[in-house]
């Protein structure tokens, strides 16, 4: 290959022998770029749609650059697309730009990349274990909440619009072991809610893409711990439901929650049990019970509990046939106590503020979809079920309005129903995956980096990856390529492709989070994006200007950046910051529903 190539007709050079200079130049080493080049830093695979973006503060006149795709801010005006597609020689290259920064990009070879950013994802669940059998990997994790074996039950507390705990909190019954399972986000409260999404999507990728996943990770057995969390959570021989371990907040003097508290986890397991102290909810963590024995179960959480157990029927069938049938039964018990009358708000967290989950009839198509690939015999009674609650989702007004979250998870509802039902109902299902990519693409066109949503809002990231996962959905129903360059958009912005040069994923790329609100990776691991690291952590990325108000230093927390500053500053615009700062969970506390979708995203590239 020539040591300088031109690609199209754009002022672009790649080198193959990196700090060679090409004859476009580039910014010297002291003077300020006026333009930055963005990539997917993790790479290309080879037949993807490829491309870069030049962010600049001047016009690159011209037909070589074409035109330009929006306003990005005041500092810069200009978004320039510089296509890739027709560069296949694999390896490092480096692309030049005048007055940019040179930028490395990678071709070919990268399915084993992304088999590798596979393993992270595993090694981030692993890395926020609870309970006796943590893992204690780079970040030297520690059995925490042991007491969580004997937690004491109570009712739902009561919370106030600002968040803020009304009265105490009302023992109900004895104790139950709930212990295990993962932390939410960066703190150590556990949710039923957002457990139950992380794991059926784990379900689903060891299920479809187990042999993409690199040698040596045991993607069934991690998915298998949530299950075992879940399986405790919902007590199947009693048909209750514990929703939630411990409390956020508190009233901030008598009572304190998770939220007052900077500190390992396994520190909690060294206070003292003193009743009525403001922390003996610390110490001692309530176990949340939904409703008595029996009682009907919010359909939100009915429906992705039933989907988690009947995913969990399908993965383990052959390999551990008792436990497959324990889920199974569990997963038709819950679905058969949803409420789907005077449902009211729905339960996914307390205060709901958390996780303020507004629709309930695609976790009932989802869930019985689950059961129905489940179960055979009873296929045809389950196939009904889903199809009806899929009808009743589709006629809501903004049915199909977002992308796959922990929020509405119809895309993967919908993707699975569809080769089970029959051909009015499955024409129906495809048209409407269809429907969501077409608006979210059309947005994408208005957006200059591509994005399928406004990018100043809360969970981005996960957003963006949820638009990815469903075109890989979309494609593997109908076999249809054509929303394959968005996709690729989705998750090269994601992973660095974006106005501020950042991937939101630990250890994707070379530029991501260092300073996660995450107390685990801040007081023990690195503060400078070197080993030991969170690897896997996805965070929020990008969000409104607004959320940075009254964002505090935590006690007994380290700072970070040490240094303070915000490397991100120059590069906000359209309505969106992003900062890398310990203090900012609204763009980077990681959580296990984030990381999720990365399953499915990296696997669908790892070959």
């Amino acid at each position: 290959m020539a040591l300088q190539r031109r690609i199209g007709r754009l002022s672009l050079l790649l080198v193959v022998a990196l700090g060679v200079l090409g004859a476009a130049g580039e910014a010297s080493a002291t003077a300020t770029p006026h333009a930055y080049i963005r990539v997917n830093q993790v790479g290309f695979v080879p037949g993807e749609p490829q491309r870069a973006l030049l962010l600049s503060s001047t016009p690159r006149a011209g037909a070589r650059f074409g035109p330009n795709l929006g306003r990005w801010s005041r500092r810069f005006p200009y978004v320039y697309a510089l296509d890739l597609s027709s560069l296949e020689s694999p390896g490092t290259h480096v692309i030049r730009v005048k007055g940019a920064a040179p930028q490395k990009v990678r071709v070919g070879a990268t399915p084993g990349v992304y088999r590798r950013l596979l393993g992270n994802a595993i090694a981030y669940y692993e890395s926020v274990r609870d309970g006796p059998d943590v893992i204690p990997g780079p970040l030297h994790r520690k059995p925490s909440h042991l007491r969580d074996r004997a937690a004491p039950v109570y009712a739902k507390p009561r919370y106030n619009s600002d968040g803020e705990l009304l009265g105490k909190l009302k023992r109900i019954a004895g104790t139950h072991d709930v212990s295990g399972g993962w932390f939410d986000a960066g703190d150590y409260v556990k949710f039923v809610h957002n457990t139950a999404y992380a794991t059926l999507v784990m379900l689903v990728a060891a299920r479809d893409d187990s042999a993409r996943f690199p040698a040596g990770v045991d993607r069934a057995a991690e998915a298998r711990f949530g299950l075992d969390w879940l399986l405790r959570m919902w007590d199947d021989s009693t048909r209750t439901l514990y929703f939630q371990v411990g409390i956020g907040d508190g009233n901030g003097d008598s009572i304190l929650g998770d939220h007052d508290f900077w500190r390992l986890p396994q520190a909690d397991d060294r206070l003292k049990l003193k009743p009525g102290a403001p922390n003996a909810l610390v110490a001692q963590r309530p176990a949340l019970r939904a409703g008595p024995p029996g009682a009907p179960v919010s359909p939100n959480l009915a429906g992705r509990l039933s989907a988690t157990f009947g995913l969990c029927a399908q993965v383990f069938r052959a390999s551990d046939p008792a436990f497959a049938a324990r889920c199974l039964a569990a997963g038709e018990h819950v679905f058969g106590l949803a409420r789907t009358s005077h449902v009211g708000q729905l339960l996914s967290a307390v205060p709901h503020a958390y996780y303020p989950e507004s629709e309930w009839r695609d976790d009932l198509e989802l869930g019985a979809t689950e059961l129905a690939r489940a179960d055979v015999a009873n296929r045809a009674r389950y196939v009904a079920d889903a199809a009806r609650w899929a009808d009743a989702y589709l006629k809501r007004p903004d049915a199909g309005a977002g992308p796959l979250d922990v929020y509405d998870v119809a895309s993967l509802a919908h993707s699975e129903l569809a080769p089970l039902a029959p051909g009015a109902t499955q024409a129906r299902l495809t048209k409407a995956l269809e429907s969501n990519l077409s608006r979210a693409r059309r947005a994408a066109r208005k957006e200059p980096f591509g994005l399928g949503l406004a990018p100043g809002n809360f969970d981005t990231a996960p957003h963006a990856l949820g638009y990815a996962v469903t075109v890989g959905l979309y494609e593997r129903l109908t076999g249809s390529k054509r929303f394959r360059a968005f996709g690729q958009r989705q998750l090269d912005w994601v992973l660095g492709a974006n106005a501020w040069g950042a991937s939101f994923v630990v250890g994707a790329g070379h530029a991501y989070p260092r300073c996660m609100q995450s107390q685990i990776s801040n007081l023990s691991g690195s503060l400078t994006g070197r080993p030991p690291l969170q690897l896997g952590a996805t965070v929020g990325g990008p969000n409104s200007p607004d959320q940075f108000e009254g964002l505090g230093f935590p006690e007994h927390a380290r700072r970070c950046p040490p240094r303070g500053g915000n490397r991100y500053r120059r590069f906000d615009g359209h309505g969106a910051r992003f900062v890398d700062d310990m203090r900012s969970w609204p763009t980077v506390e990681p959580a296990i529903d984030y990381t999720a979708l990365t399953l499915l995203a990296f696997a669908e590239r790892a070959g």
